[in-house]
């Protein structure tokens, strides 16, 4: 899988992520554990994705920034 690739597969799961937190945050409804059992190993599998999704996007800003310098 190449660098976009990715990047596009990292966008679509932290948007998920974001909804599920949305939905418990406003309405108390874990998609997640509806979906795949509380703490099950599955659902513990998806959580630790999302976690690492997150952690990789932080190396968007270096390559925001790096773009940004390539224009003046």
């Amino acid at each position: 899988m190449n660098s976009k690739g990715l990047d596009y597969t990292v966008l679509v799961l932290a948007i998920v992520g974001t909804i599920n937190w949305g939905l418990i945050g406003f309405f108390g409804f874990d998609l997640v554990k509806f979906l795949f059992g509380d703490m099950t190993l599955l659902s513990r599998i998806i959580y630790a994705v999302v976690g690492l999704v997150g952690l990789y996007m932080l190396s968007y800003f270096g390559r925001i920034a790096s773009l940004g310098k390539g224009q003046s």
